[in-house]
């Protein structure tokens, strides 16, 4: 019997194993605190669980909608009006998806054709280029300012061209934490304005911003959110990453096309978790307390930074901090990560994963969505550099 199992031409060739996963592995073989992969290592809030307890037992475990239980879409309409003062129909304007990773494929998937360009600004989360190129479509890298992170308006202008379909939009960033300014969603709405270029929007960390700012979302600019998709995680927002359920709000000409894509590549997302979720936003208190929250542990994780060799930057939103290593050694971002990991039993991410081909700026990226105790143990072992 011959088995012969046949070649096949890989749709992604240049992609392999994610730096998130290689890291994990590695902290997992070493018993190293893992500050690499953004995920809390603390639990929810026992009312989220016992809402989706309540609602298995009430029977609610068959298909919901294909575009999300109306009850949590209309909480999710209500919010972003509440917050950002823009009101998307629940009917034809919101749908609930597994995460905010496959919200961005969909929405790529809908609007992106052969040949197409979709502009991402460097560095970036290393889904966006895939999704593009899957779609047939060419990504085209655009650096934010080295450093600061800041966008570079005169370089996105330079980008764009009569094929640019799309440019990805991530605020609170990651994995820089830094957050867009009000000017500097004016400044996109003007150099869109003369384009039919649609923004998706990556706010998935919309709910950690600190020191008095607010998160500028698409939906407070009625120009922007005229063309944009928005795209967020109740998994950031509740602590329950694993759960894999987001949305998107979009106009209704827009979701339509993202719809047709949605039906077919999950159809539809776990029914009594939707209906827990909407039942828990009934209390706007888990999201409106969210900035305290985290603001707290990343105080607590900058102090304790302040006491090491690192040169700490800002970190103004998202639950990351970056940090300089320069003053510890001259290895490449990876190899100093994996060394940190191996010998000083502390995971991180290097920055350069996040870039095509890898740029070189001796930054690594911590994440302080961790117990107390997670982050004190981290911070004596990074004393020790």
């Amino acid at each position: 019997m011959n088995l012969k199992t046949p070649p096949i031409e890989s749709r992604l060739p240049a992609v392999g194993t994610t730096i998130f996963t290689v890291m994990s592995a590695l902290a997992q073989e070493h018993g190293a605190v893992n500050l690499g992969q953004g995920f809390p290592d603390f639990d929810c809030d026992p009312k989220l669980i016992d809402a989706v307890d309540e609602a298995m037992r009430r029977g609610l475990n068959q298909y919901p909608p294909m575009t999300g239980v109306p009850a949590l879409r209309e909480a999710v309409a209500a919010k972003i009006e509440t917050m950002y003062g823009h009101h998307y129909d629940p009917a034809g304007e919101v749908t609930i998806t597994a995460g905010a990773t496959q919200a961005i494929l969909t929405a790529i998937l809908a609007i992106v054709h052969p040949g197409d360009e979709v502009i991402v600004l460097d560095p970036c989360y290393d889904s966006y280029e895939p999704n593009i190129v899957l779609a047939g479509g060419r990504a085209v890298h655009v650096p934010l300012t080295p450093r600061s992170f800041r966008p570079d308006f005169d370089k996105i202008a330079a980008a764009l061209s009569p094929r640019t379909r799309a440019i990805v939009v991530n605020t609170p960033h990651n994995p820089s934490a830094t957050v867009w300014s009000a000017e500097d969603m004016r400044c996109l709405a003007a150099l869109l304005r003369p384009t039919d270029v649609i923004v998706i929007a990556d706010e998935v960390y919309e709910h950690m911003v600190y020191d008095g700012a607010q998160h500028q979302s698409i939906a407070r600019f009625p120009e922007l959110a005229a063309r944009s998709f928005i795209v967020s995680s109740f998994g950031k927002t509740y602590h329950v990453t694993g759960w894999k359920v987001g949305y998107v709000a979009a106009p209704a000409a827009l979701m339509a096309e993202f719809r047709k894509v949605h039906q077919f590549n999950v159809f539809t997302v776990n029914t009594p978790v939707q209906h827990a979720i909407a039942a828990y936003m009934a209390d706007a208190t888990p999201y409106l307390e969210l900035p305290a929250f985290y603001q707290r542990k990343r105080d607590l994780f900058r102090a304790g930074l302040a006491a090491t060799r690192f040169g700490i930057l800002p970190s103004e939103g998202s639950y990351f901090q970056c940090v300089d290593y320069a003053a510890i050694s001259d290895e490449t971002e990876e190899a100093f990560c994996r060394r940190l990991t191996r010998e000083i039993g502390v995971a991180a991410i290097p920055l350069s994963a996040f870039y095509p081909g890898g740029f070189e700026q001796r930054i690594v990226r911590f994440c302080f969505a961790k117990k107390d105790a997670t982050l004190a143990l981290a911070l004596e072992r990074l004393a020790k550099l």
